[in-house]
């Protein structure tokens, strides 16, 4: 059954932070365009979303509301206002939102956006480190004495000694030197990709770490009693500040989705896209799992680049971008949500937080022992993510797995006993007993691997670009690891180029977060 369709239907692949954007972008024109999004879940916020546990909240993966790009802040701000003055260095300690000056919208008080101290570290050792690596005293006491000279050795060696970065791991040794990266870096990676850094494209480097070296983060520690907390002159991986949606990064999708219907658009749920029709080297039509078939002027995907060929056929794609996406990897990703009175470890930074709970967001696992790769503090994303705030915390711990593999196959109640086992081992909390609660939530192919026949990712890219009624946007959508607002700016991009194609170019879409200038700030370009 195919659906009546306006001449200015543009139907969209996904209900993600890409997805939504494009959509809301499209109406915000109003040029009447008819945005229809298709939803293979039941859930709004693709990886962005927030899952909900017997009144608990977990952000999947941890979410920082943080960008360089003006247009995008503005958007998030548009959707989810700012409420009150940035707060003080010290985590927000009760539930109570300053208001803005001029005083909340009665109808949409619950819906602000609120400000965040970034505290991220590397347990390691059983002991704390700066994430990333800082030059304190403590740093050099943790590491102690022989580690410590080894490590600033390896360092000015890598200065004058950089090696072609054919591979992650070199990338990471030219910035940080061969011991600080075996130290913090090497086995992290590979819990995280199931690979060695060394088989990985240094362009995942590129676009996670950018500018960041150890030498940058000397400079950072320097300037910061004259910069401001939120400055866009700042690496994003040292930013001190960061904005969070007062529920969850879900709530501000899901505000954007009621939005997008509210113009107008359609938001269509459990719609999963198991077929894609070509005609003339065009895109002709989106078949769903129910069967029907939807059409458009224009498709936006954000869907895994490896579905979206397999849906359009081996015998329509040609043999080469056929086989490049046949052979994309992914990794999944499996939280752990731990309910428990207390930690074992406690506060010992300058940051008050309440009952002395260590103030972090993410703490990084570096312990070879144990399976867990990070850890998120749910109290320090936000107060409203914790049912009892004051007398519980909500840890979400994240392991990283292949659909298929021993961790993903694993027994739920299996899992859990593993994860509360972990939490033990590396003394976060006293004992196994103390966990009160626990859940557990999966995600398919959250994060586009940079090895196999990503190499040849481009062939892929040429070939997808030759059909001009398809447009490619997001994380998935371009295999490419984007942060949220990499992947919403590949959705302006999109919205810009439908409202008004002359003088642009659809590469301009697949070129966010590659060109060099994005990463930099203008007194890096300066001093060029």
């Amino acid at each position: 059954m195919v659906k009546n369709m306006s001449k200015k239907d543009v139907v969209i692949i996904g209900a993600g932070p890409a997805g939504l954007t494009a959509a809301y972008q499209l109406l915000k024109a109003k040029k009447d365009f008819h945005p229809i999004i298709l939803e293979a879940s039941d859930e709004i916020g693709g990886i962005s979303k927030t899952v909900s546990y017997k009144g608990n909240r977990m952000d999947i993966g941890g979410h920082r509301f943080f960008s360089k790009n003006e247009q995008v802040t503005s958007l998030w701000y548009e959707v989810m206002p700012l409420q009150g003055k940035p707060a003080k260095d010290d985590i927000i300690l009760n539930r109570e939102v300053p208001l803005a000056e001029n005083g909340p919208d009665p109808e949409k008080e619950d819906i602000v956006m609120l400000t965040r101290h970034r505290v991220s570290r590397i347990l390691y050792l059983h002991k704390f480190f700066d994430y990333p690596i800082s030059l304190k005293f403590a740093t050099f006491k943790n590491m102690g004495f022989a580690r410590t000279m080894k490590a600033g050795f390896g360092y000015i060696g890598s200065c004058f000694h950089k090696r072609k970065e054919t591979s992650l791991e070199n990338f990471y040794i030219n910035r940080f030197g061969k011991p600080l990266y075996r130290m913090f870096f090497e086995k992290y990676t590979e819990k995280v990709w199931g690979r060695h850094p060394s088989v990985i494209d240094a362009s995942w480097g590129a676009q996670r770490v950018k500018g960041l070296s150890l030498w940058k983060s000397i400079g950072n520690a320097i300037a910061r009693p004259f910069r401001k907390k939120n400055s866009k002159k700042v690496e994003t991986s040292l930013i001190e500040q960061f904005y969070y949606p007062k529920k969850g990064p879900g709530q501000l999708y899901e505000e954007m989705a009621r939005l997008v219907q509210e113009m107008g658009g359609e938001v269509i749920m459990n719609a999963p896209v198991t077929k894609v029709l070509l005609k003339d080297g065009k895109i002709d039509g989106l078949v769903t799992k129910d069967g029907k078939t939807y059409t458009g002027i224009a498709y936006i995907s954000s869907m895994p680049l490896k579905d979206l060929v397999e849906a359009m056929g081996k015998d329509n794609v040609p043999e080469d971008p056929y086989r490049i996406a046949s052979g994309l990897v992914y990794r999944d990703f499996i939280t752990v949500g731990v309910i428990v009175n207390e930690l074992a470890i406690k506060n010992k930074t300058k940051i008050k937080t309440i009952n002395n709970l260590v103030p972090d967001t993410w703490i990084y696992v570096q312990e070879e022992a144990v399976k867990v790769g990070r850890l998120q503090i749910f109290n320090n994303w936000s107060p409203y993510m914790v049912d009892d705030f004051e007398h519980k915390v909500f840890v979400g711990m994240e392991y990283f797995a292949n659909e298929g593999d021993e961790l993903w196959e694993m027994d739920e109640e299996a899992f859990k006993k593993m994860a509360i086992s972990e939490l033990a081992q590396i003394k976060v909390i006293e004992k196994e007993e103390d966990v009160l609660d626990t859940c557990l939530f999966k995600v398919k192919k959250a994060y586009p691997g940079y090895f196999d026949t990503y190499s040849e990712i481009d062939t892929l890219k040429t070939y997808l670009l030759g059909i001009d009624n398809l447009f490619c946007v997001g994380r998935n959508g371009q295999h490419r690891y984007n942060n949220m607002d990499h992947s919403m700016l590949t959705a302006m991009k999109t919205a810009e180029y439908l409202l008004d194609p002359t003088d642009k170019s659809r590469e301009e879409i697949w070129n966010v977060n590659t060109e060099k200038e994005y990463h930099e700030s203008k007194d890096e370009k300066a001093a060029k």
